[in-house]
């Protein structure tokens, strides 16, 4: 049980159980609202009568208002925000994650704000919407990281007359693919940063505020902010989120008490302090359930590690531990030879279908849940010196509840097309969308073309002749000076760029990846220029 607590009224929470109702009645809430519909989990799941009964007992108000994650209505809304009103308070609202009942809340907070919400949203919108009301973008992207500002360029290349806009809360934008290489050592994280202002195409519009809903019905886009943003064509490219939160005490100890991530900007020099202050001692790193950005990442961090300790002479006195939630090293069979050889050369030990659920930074035990063979799952606890921590990743909530997203959460797509299937004037693409490829900037850039093709034939009224492949590159940085360059598509098929043996460790590969692909990024695919992207026609 996970509770979020929203103001001194309201808090969500995942999934309860009957055993959860004593801490929550101890806690102070006095009233459950269930927004998940009953069967949904299957038989591991408690039914909403269950919980009513047991709640019963214990003198707590139970209320039942089941939706669905991509079907929340204004209907819906507005029954939970009277809910809150007819229930005592403190009020505390479950579903499968918390999403649900975040979502609701916020809705209900937006049809009904409170008299100084009222005050301050007025206030906030009224220039916007002065100069906003009544325009309808041609094309309206949501998000300004690879893949939104990529596209973007990408379009206004083929038609500079369109009428963009881009939602991007963030004031600058990051080149992640090079944290790897600053928690080895390897890169200056300076480098990695610039100002959101330098990469946004010349001509478009920029609303510096987050989405905080899609209404695909009426082509509106509600930003944080109070404004609302129509389109004629809607790109869905936020990525995803990193949801730290759910391994527990893990966001406290980040940064401190060796544990570290290069998954942040902020982290991924600790990673290196830490890798050089290492002389001894047990190494934790970890890897969650898929999907994740960079599904190399996780051990790319550990081999660049174990490079330097082997070549300080120290990696003898260091127990190296790869945890990993999966059952396989890497996803695509043919990588994973070569891999091994390098697993073996610094003596780490693989401990598969074992998922970091707990940190305890002070006493430096790290708890995993381990599954063995017939699906029993245990609890583990491992003490380390560090700990390189990747946490499990998910589609940003207003994805996630809304009427976009498929049963998992991400943006639903046609895999070849990349269009939506139920709302053919949306398209997406990069981290957040449907389609079952590795999530990595390299995929960003061939959908990029592949989105724009289409969307301007559709809106041309044309056939979408062009077909995503699932094109995915992971530069696997075994060592300092060398990388296994991993290009597939579905299926595991193999994409290679260059006509050689891609399972071979190549100081090549180290220099484009430590090198060309940087300048590349920021002066290349930033500015819509699609060197060496394989765009197939159906």
């Amino acid at each position: 049980m996970q509770i979020t607590q929203h103001d001194a009224r309201f808090a969500s929470a995942d999934q309860l159980t009957p055993d959860d109702l004593a801490a929550i009645q101890a806690a102070g809430y006095r009233s459950i609202i269930c927004n998940r519909p009953d069967g949904e989990g299957g038989d591991s799941q408690p039914t909403s009568q269950a919980l009513r009964a047991a709640a019963s007992q214990l003198g707590l108000q139970f209320a039942y208002l089941p939706v669905k994650p991509s079907q929340i209505t204004a209907d819906d809304a507005a029954r939970f925000g009277q809910l809150l009103i007819d229930l005592p308070g403190p009020v505390l609202a479950y579903c499968r994650s918390g999403n649900r009942a975040t979502s609701l809340y916020r809705l209900a907070q937006q049809g009904a704000p409170t008299q100084a919400a009222q005050t301050t949203n007025a206030a906030r919108a009224a220039t916007a919407a002065c100069a906003w009301e009544g325009e309808t973008w041609d094309v309206v992207v949501i998000g300004g990281g690879t893949a939104g500002i990529a596209v973007t360029a990408s379009l206004l290349r083929r038609e500079p007359s369109l009428k963009i806009a881009i939602v991007e809360p963030s004031d600058h934008h990051d080149y992640q693919p090079a944290w790897t290489l600053v928690g080895g050592g390897a890169y200056d994280v300076a480098k990695t940063r610039r100002p959101m202002a330098s990469v946004m195409p010349a001509g478009v519009k920029w609303f510096r505020a987050a989405a905080t809903r899609v209404e695909p019905d009426a082509n509106v886009v509600q930003l944080d902010s109070g404004v609302r943003v129509a389109y004629r064509q809607l790109i869905v490219a936020p990525g995803l989120r990193l949801a730290w939160e759910r391994i527990a005490g893990l966001t406290e100890t980040l940064g401190k008490n060796g544990v570290t991530s290069n998954y942040r900007y902020d982290l991924a020099p600790y990673t290196w302090q830490l890798v050089q202050q290492m002389k001894g001692g047990t190494a934790l790193f970890s890897q969650p359930g898929m999907p994740i950005k960079c599904a190399g990442a996780p051990q790319k961090a550990m081999y660049l590690a174990c490079d330097h300790w082997q070549r300080q002479g120290v990696i003898g006195q260091v127990n190296v531990e790869f945890n990993l939630a999966g059952a396989v090293l890497f996803g695509v069979a043919t990588f994973v030879p070569p891999l091994m050889e390098y697993v073996k050369r610094y003596n780490a030990n693989l401990a598969f279908s074992s998922n970091l659920v707990a940190v305890n930074g002070p006493a430096r035990i790290a708890t995993f849940e381990v599954k063995d063979a017939n699906g029993n799952v245990t609890r583990v606890e491992k003490r380390f010196d560090m700990l390189h921590a990747v946490p499990p990743q998910v589609a940003p909530d207003f994805i996630r509840d809304s009427q976009l997203a498929d049963k998992a959460g991400w943006c639903e797509v046609d895999h070849a097309t990349l269009q939506h299937p139920r709302y053919p004037n949306v398209f997406s693409l990069g981290d957040v969308c449907s389609a079952p490829n590795a999530k990595t900037g390299a995929a960003a850039r061939k959908q990029a073309v592949i989105v724009a093709e289409n969307l301007l034939a559709a809106r041309a009224g044309a056939l979408l002749a062009y077909r995503y492949d699932g094109y995915g590159s992971c530069p696997l940085t075994v060592e300092k000076g060398k990388v296994v360059l991993a290009e597939f598509g579905y299926g595991g098929r193999l994409l290679p760029t260059f006509p050689l043996d891609p399972t071979r460790p190549r100081r090549l590969m180290w220099l484009l990846k430590a090198s060309v692909l940087p300048s590349f990024y920021w002066w290349g695919m930033l500015k819509g220029r699609e060197w060496l992207t394989r765009a197939a026609r159906g």
